[in-house]
């Protein structure tokens, strides 16, 4: 099995770290995976360059307008003010529980773990994020490991943007795995 024709879930809300949005979603289409852009409340989305506002993007639909059957792989950017809102969103967290009940991959940089916390997902899991994200996934049950990518069953976690090209090879390999 390989991630061509793969159907990616890429779920943002605005100001997610945009180069997390970027450039996994180039490097998994260059691999020809099928990525939708599927906001959370409203089409127009903004990026951030860290703490600086970034590019407009166009998401390709919403939240409410689809399921999570329709999807192989649910692909959280980070971003604090972005991943700190989805967190909140009753949805975006079926979406998750989903996923995991299915037992098909997540896979989440930076921030974006914060949504697996509030989840209730993490409990017995080692997951990697943002350095700053540790205490939550400790105090949700999970192991926060300091690596650049944590694959642990169909969860796969990564720290921030400098880790993005093995993030992408574990999202890769974990469906090669599969043969």
């Amino acid at each position: 099995m390989s991630i061509i024709d793969k159907k990616i879930a890429m779920l943002v809300d605005n100001y997610f770290e945009q180069v997390e949005f970027e450039m996994p979603k180039r490097l998994l289409e260059e691999e020809g995976a099928d990525v939708t852009v599927i906001a959370a409340r409203d089409k127009i989305l903004h990026g951030m360059n860290h703490a600086k506002p970034g590019d407009v993007f166009q998401a390709d639909t919403l939240l409410e307008d689809t399921e999570p059957t329709a999807y192989d792989i649910l692909l959280l950017p980070g971003g604090v003010i972005n991943a700190d809102t989805l967190r909140m969103i009753p949805t975006a967290r079926e979406w998750v529980n989903s996923f995991m009940d299915e037992e098909k991959l997540i896979a989440a940089i930076c921030h974006a773990p914060w949504l697996l916390v509030s989840s209730d997902v993490v409990e017995e899991r080692r997951l990697t994020s943002y350095y700053t994200l540790q205490d939550d996934i400790v105090n949700a049950g999970g192991e926060w490991i300091d690596q650049p990518v944590i694959v642990d069953k169909n969860l796969i976690t990564s720290r921030k943007p400098g880790d993005i090209k093995p993030f992408v090879t574990a999202i890769k390999e974990w469906f090669e795995d599969k043969k």
